[in-house]
């Protein structure tokens, strides 16, 4: 079979439900190469409290974009996508199978359907319009959105401040308007993909494997790993490294704002609540294929393998 015509694997699912454990046996079966789909996972020295996958499980299954960047340092879904193209583009050149592996939801999306280039939210030009409003109204400024951009005029109320105030500010800032603009999404994904998701049949399940997992990474030494993190006078608690699961909440315990049982608490909660969100991205998921966390490996492996013949 040639390289090309197998696709990608996407290999997706809420945290802690055992991908990484799916895509080593993957790894072991097939020509194919891991790359890594996790915003937390991209960043140095943050090893326990994202449970990253130990040296000797790299060493069984190399994952390429992990460690990538110092936790000083930023990594958007753009970022993510442009690598990503660039590795399917390297690994099926040398006659492999590219498996896509991880929970952020977000990167996947932005690698399949590709990025807006809109620009961020500029106050001096939102404040401009504001008081244009004040003085004119805002139908008056739906009429001058109709002239500038007339299929999002059509699209959006007169009475809708908000969309009018955030179209009308594209085009000022930029000169396009927003329907150009939400065209270029860029290339859409030109590869055929085979779409999992690895979750537990009951959600009681994940939240005891979730539990179970912080519980690991505190005897694992993820208060050492923090503390260690926040000697640094270039990190903070806003930085997104530090905004990511269980970090955020061991800065918050370092701090002296919570209990040692409160951080634990509240570390488990967020994390339920990331795969609360993960499970909700993967339900409205189309061409998806489940498989079952508790299912025997051998059945899951079967699953993927027998979806690239």
């Amino acid at each position: 079979m040639s390289h090309n015509s197998t696709g990608v694997i996407f290999l997706m699912g809420p945290t802690a439900a055992g991908k990484t454990a799916l895509a080593t046996e993957l790894y072991q079966r097939l020509p194919a190469e891991l790359v890594s789909v996790d915003s937390a996972l991209i960043y140095r020295g943050m090893d326990i409290g994202t449970a990253k996958p130990t040296a000797e499980e790299l060493q069984l299954a190399p994952h390429h974009l992990i460690d990538i960047r110092d936790p000083a340092q930023s990594y958007s879904a753009a970022d993510f996508r442009a690598d990503a193209l660039h590795l399917i583009a390297q690994i099926q050149h040398r006659g492999n199978i590219p498996i896509l592996v991880g929970g952020t939801m977000l990167y996947f999306k932005a690698l399949l359907e590709g990025i807006s280039p809109l620009p961020q939210a500029d106050p001096a030009v939102r404040q401009q319009l504001e008081q244009e409003a004040a003085e004119k109204g805002w139908p008056a400024l739906h009429a001058e959105l109709a002239i500038v951009d007339p299929v999002s005029a059509q699209r959006i109320h007169p009475n809708d401040p908000q969309r009018i105030n955030r179209a009308l500010e594209v085009f000022r800032i930029t000169g396009r308007n927003l329907t150009q603009l939400t065209a270029e999404k860029g290339e859409p994904f030109g590869f055929p993909v085979h779409q999992f998701a690895v979750a537990p049949e009951d959600r009681a399940v994940l939240h005891q494997r979730i539990a179970l997992r912080y519980e690991q990474m505190l005897a694992a030494g993820f208060e050492q790993e923090v503390v260690k993190l926040k000697q640094r006078t270039d990190l903070h608690a806003d930085l997104p490294a530090m905004r990511c699961v269980g970090y955020r909440q061991m800065w918050q315990y370092l701090d002296g704002e919570c209990s040692y049982a409160e951080m634990t608490m509240r570390g488990i909660a967020a994390t339920r609540q990331l795969a609360k969100r993960q499970l909700t991205w993967l339900r409205s998921w189309h061409d998806l294929n489940w498989l079952k966390s508790d299912a025997p490996m051998s059945e899951n492996l079967q699953a993927v393998l027998s979806s690239l013949s």
